[in-house]
């Protein structure tokens, strides 16, 4: 918010060494002065000061010569417009802005710019995130809940950072465990089709199944291994039946994005890298990046010996096994190689991936690099931890075998448990139900007149937005333990307070009539309260800028609950309706709905809604 101003003292200072024959900083440092209920900034004239005194050869202290400097800038920028005061102190030069103008200046700027703000110009600059990665034939579980929801909301962020963003999906299509599907289909379910809604929940239920028969009758497993060979034969029939169900999962899949708000750009399937990966790896061993151990070992690569390196650090890892069968490695190889041919341009591929994957993607990335591909440094994990749920939840969605007990940080817990779809994990939409069911019933606490509609479309932004924020308000690689109650708190760092100081802006500016369209500078003392307002909506671009460099959607949980609490504060202390001056009443309506379109903005980059009632 203070740029334009930073920019002018920039120029006045640097006509004013221009006068003295100073070099120029080859960049200007500017700093946030220090104390609460101030605005303003500092800029320190120590590194002018040292590269003055070396070029002249002065002989006098530094300090010295930057606090004179510090007072030379000072009579300069005394006057410009927008400055309350000005002083120079131990070699800075602190300028402190008029509160009422500034307040003004903020708020304008976030009406102005409305759905805009906290948005950078475009960069011209493309990244591309890959994430959510489901296999087909499985379950869609709460397991896969994180990963999606971060991947979107740091897509989301980017885009509001200037980037050009690419959203990517991989989709696990091939492997044993469709083939373990395909025999149950058709040796017990052959015919059927799936249900017109919720088609995951069937596809899993045939997957459990057929993990139960095959544990409790180990003798059919060689009913699979004959289907397999039929895969591996390309039997054309297994083919059709294969595209066919995998389309099933994929449409199952999309019910889900469409729900979360998710969508993708570019789909990548495991099955198009599975020929490509097996001739990169005979290209490695022709290299002699990889090792040839078949027929009685698989195909290696070393990277540690590669590498020269003593100490562990990379290891060896197996890119084909010893039959010639393909595994992840194989696969992933030629997908980074895939995405670089489609877009050359780009000056980040991230993988929203699984922090147990970390050696492995290092593995990968360290491959890549071998093989002198210059990309290869562009290449970036973005890791995340497990989801746990309390043994008591998973009770109350469904009554579920979980093979993954918590690991040590998680325990205290009732018995957390991590989601598995071998043998049965809580559905996205066995939790999607559950939590609109609290959602609604707090929904209908709260405002029992509202007509049934909007009680459940409210509810639905509440359910989601609680599961949403839960994600994305702690650091990724922590291990998380959902909990209703904390979800979907009113008062504590939760979605729903968020979302209700969004609704409270709302209604106040429907009993207003609006908020007044003209500017309005404020006349009276503001409140501190006011000043911590305003305070927390001028830092929202910065925070998002942050974000986006840091790959971390906290920031923005952070600074959204921060401005919540801001507002209550505000709401609690300053009578905006009842306010006995027209003028005042008037700056607090537009500082009110400045309030609530960065509530939604901030909302918005997490992929979370913001009601007008609730």
């Amino acid at each position: 918010m203070l740029d334009a101003l930073q920019q002018q003292v920039a120029e006045q200072v640097r006509a004013l060494l221009h006068e003295q024959h100073i070099p120029e900083p080859k960049a200007w440092r500017f700093a946030q002065v220090p104390g609460e209920g101030v605005w303003g900034f500092s800029l320190p004239f120590f590194p002018i000061a040292a590269a003055e005194v070396r070029a002249k050869g002065l002989k006098m202290p530094v300090p010295q010569r930057a606090q004179e400097l510090a007072q030379a800038a000072a009579e300069r920028v005394r006057d410009l417009p927008g400055v309350q005061r000005v002083e120079a102190v131990r070699g800075y030069l602190n300028i402190y802005v008029d509160p009422h103008a500034y307040g003004r200046q903020v708020v304008d700027t976030v009406l102005a710019q409305g759905p805009n703000f906290g948005r950078a110009p475009r960069r011209g600059q493309r990244l591309m995130v890959e994430f959510s990665q489901p296999n087909t034939h499985k379950a869609f579980h709460v397991g896969h809940l994180r990963n999606v929801i971060l991947g979107e909301a740091v897509c989301r962020i980017l885009d509001a950072a200037g980037y050009e963003v690419v959203r990517a999906n991989y989709l696990g299509d091939i492997g044993w465990h469709v083939i373990k599907w395909l025999w149950n289909y058709l040796t017990y379910h052959q015919g059927e089709e799936p249900p017109t809604e919720d088609k995951t929940t069937w596809i899993s239920q045939l997957y459990i199944e057929a993990n139960r028969r095959l544990k409790e009758n180990p003798d059919l497993e060689p009913q699979v291994r004959a289907l397999f060979h039929r895969w591996e034969a390309r039997d054309p029939e297994l083919l059709a039946l294969w595209e066919k169900t995998r389309q099933w999962s994929i449409e199952g899949f999309e019910e889900i994005y469409r729900l979360l708000d998710v969508h993708f750009d570019r789909v990548y399937y495991e099955s198009e890298m599975e020929e490509p990966g097996k001739a990169l790896v005979e290209e490695l061993i022709r290299r002699g990046i990889a090792r040839d151990l078949r027929p009685n070992g698989p195909v290696i690569v070393p990277l540690d010996e590669l590498l020269g390196l003593d100490k562990e650090t990379y290891r060896t890892y197996v890119v084909l096994r010893s039959d010639g069968t393909s595994l992840y490695a194989t696969k992933d190889l030629p997908l980074a190689i895939q995405k670089f041919r489609e877009y050359p341009d780009l000056v980040q591929s991230i993988y929203v991936i699984d922090v147990r994957q970390s050696l492995y993607m290092k593995q990968i990335f360290k491959t890549l690099e071998l093989m002198g591909y210059e990309w290869a440094d562009r290449l970036y994990h973005l890791a995340y931890e497990l989801v746990l749920l309390p043994a008591n939840l998973i009770q109350e969605v469904q009554e579920v075998d979980l093979e993954a007990e918590a690991p040590a940080e998680a325990e205290g817990k009732p018995q957390a448990k991590a989601a598995s779809s071998r043998e049965g994990a809580v559905l996205l939409d066995q939790l999607f139900q559950e939590a609109h069911r609290r959602a609604r019933a707090i929904v209908d606490e709260k405002n029992p007149s509202l007509p049934a509609a909007t009680k459940d479309r409210v509810a639905w932004q509440v359910a989601l937005g609680a599961l949403k924020y839960s994600m994305l308000a702690r650091e990724n690689t922590r291990f998380f333990v959902f909990n209703w109650q904390q979800a979907l708190d009113f008062n504590g760092n939760a979605s729903p307070t968020i979302q209700y100081a969004h609704v409270r802006c709302a209604s106040l500016l429907r009993k207003a009539g609006g908020a007044p369209e003209a500017s309005v500078t404020p006349q009276h003392e503001l409140h501190p309260a006011e000043v911590a307002l305003i305070s927390q909506l001028a830092a929202f671009p910065g925070v998002v800028l942050r974000a986006a460099a840091e790959y971390k959607p906290l920031h923005i949980t952070n600074a959204a609950f921060a401005l919540a609490r801001a507002f209550n504060d505000f709401y609690d202390r300053c009578p905006v309706l009842a306010a006995e001056d027209p003028q005042v009443r008037d700056f607090r309506l537009r500082l009110v709905a400045a309030t609530k379109q960065t509530l939604a903005n901030a909302l918005h980059l997490l992929g979370i809604e913001a009601p007008e009632v609730m």
